[in-house]
């Protein structure tokens, strides 16, 4: 009698036809992410409530915008107009501080929520604020550009960790295997932001995850898109490539690196048909094109209106998790990576760049809401962080990390809403102290995932995006 044999399913898998069973079925677990399989190792509990979002759009706003400008009034600021700030002043980036700066834009309330918006966002005043969460307490740990942008993304002030949008890529899968789960939209002459491309990187986490990039304007939007040589060839060489592959995947027993490669090669290849069909906007009515800011006279706004408009088709497409990217002020101007920067001549600055965007993201968020897809959608605007209740030089803002404004909108979040307080001055949080951490955490649960549970083990630790001391902020949950 022959003894017993006994193995898993998995085993079987890996040891039956070659291991190309275990090959499928890890396909198919990166199709529908970890969450999406219960009970398969590795997989993420199910959450014992509803998932609100299904998407994120992050509307990223580099260099810096003005919460006593845009999202946070302060009345007091008038009072003490040009004369010394009454309380301790933090060190600065230059530490070229001033006086007392009053905001040069009005305030107005709008809407049924009443949330008061200044001049700056016209569009965002009129038509979205009662779908808008504004945030007044967010803070961050970091003073300077490039690590601002690192901490907002990834958590951490330096390169080497993944992007919030690899982790949700890599929590929840992509709902369509043609496109990446995550995207980073350009146009015209928007840059990277201080930091580099390393802020959208999937760090220690598979390869899969990281994001492409797509120039939303150009002929060719991803760089070799389009095949150089008739279909057959590239079909011969593929297959040829596959097999190639294939034999070596097997002699590095499934290295979770050279799968990740494998699958970003295949990846590339559907999306020579899906990319061009992504960014080919001429079926898109002339009204929907108005709407996002496509006869707008800076063409600025145009050149953003594009990207909002992808970012839209992307979700429909089901893309997990979108970035938009300002572009500066003037292409001269120095600040293609920062073009909220405004250490002068703040009054101009800041309003050259909320006319980029304020048509384009108003837009954006009217045309996910008439199309039923703003409540699947969380859509953010953020920096890294704000600016200085007091001047630098006569007319501009240093950097402010200690409390400044971002706003979440759709994607299940409270809308109408107003979280957390600065002080008087809108230098320091008072009131709801909120975190990249928390805000990461709150992202995820809107999501249907819960923060702690979604872990990757990496130098000796499960590190996570939320780290050790984010929290779901229920208030800002709708």
């Amino acid at each position: 009698m022959n003894p017993q044999i006994s193995f898993s399913r998995r085993e079987a898998l890996n040891r039956i036809s070659s291991g190309f069973g275990m090959m499928a079925l890890s396909g198919m677990m990166a199709e529908k992410g970890h969450a999406a399989l219960p009970g398969a190792p590795g997989a993420l509990p199910q959450p014992d409530f509803q998932p609100k979002a299904k998407h994120v759009i992050l509307c990223y706003m580099s260099g810096g915008v003005s919460q006593v400008d845009s999202f946070d009034p302060k009345p007091r600021l008038l009072d003490f107009q040009g004369k010394p700030m009454p309380v301790k002043v933090e060190r600065t980036q230059f530490n070229n501080n001033g006086n007392v700066f009053a905001s040069p834009f009005e305030f107005k309330q709008s809407g049924e929520s009443g949330t008061p918006i200044s001049d700056l966002f016209p569009c965002l005043r009129e038509n979205c604020v009662d779908d808008l969460a504004v945030i007044r307490s967010m803070t961050s740990t970091v003073n300077e550009h490039a690590q601002g942008n690192f901490f907002f993304h990834t958590g951490f002030p330096f390169i080497g960790h993944p992007s919030a949008g690899a982790w949700c890529s890599y929590g929840l899968g992509t709902e369509n295997q043609n496109l990446p789960g995550y995207v980073v939209l350009k146009s015209g002459v928007s840059g990277v932001p201080h930091g580099g491309v390393g802020q959208w990187s999937s760090g220690f986490l598979p390869a899969q995850h990281q994001a492409s990039v797509i120039q939303a304007d150009a002929d060719e939007p991803v760089r070799n898109v389009i095949p150089r040589e008739g279909d057959g060839i590239q079909q011969s060489r593929l297959d040829f490539i596959r097999a190639i592959d294939r034999e070596f995947v097997e002699k590095t027993h499934h290295d979770s690196a050279v799968e990740a490669a494998i699958k970003n090669y295949e990846t590339a290849y559907r999306m020579q048909s899906a990319v061009p069909e992504l960014c080919d906007i001429s079926g898109e009515s002339e009204a929907t094109k108005r709407l996002y800011g496509f006869e707008a006279k800076n063409p600025m706004t145009r050149d953003y209106a594009r990207q909002a408009i992808l970012a839209r088709r992307l979700v429909e497409r089901g893309a997990r998790f979108v970035e938009l990217t300002c572009l500066p002020q003037n292409p001269g101007s120095g600040q293609i990576a920062n073009p909220w920067d405004q250490h002068g001549k703040l009054e101009q600055g800041h309003a050259a760049m909320a006319n980029q965007v304020d048509q384009p993201i108003a837009g954006l968020l009217m045309d996910l809401k008439q199309r039923g897809l703003l409540d699947e959608t969380l859509v953010i605007f953020a920096g890294e962080f704000g600016r200085t209740p007091f001047s630098q030089g006569s007319d501009g803002r240093d950097h402010n990390p200690f409390g400044f404004s971002i706003w979440l909108a759709g994607g299940g979040c409270k809308a109408g809403s107003i979280y957390g307080a600065t002080d008087d001055f809108g230098y320091h949080v008072v009131d709801g102290k909120m975190t990249v951490y928390d805000l990461w955490a709150t992202v995820l649960h809107l999501m249907g995932v819960e923060h702690e549970d979604l872990t990757f083990r990496y130098a000796g630790r499960d590190v996570r995006l939320s780290e050790v001391e984010g929290h779901v902020i229920h208030d800002l949950v709708g």
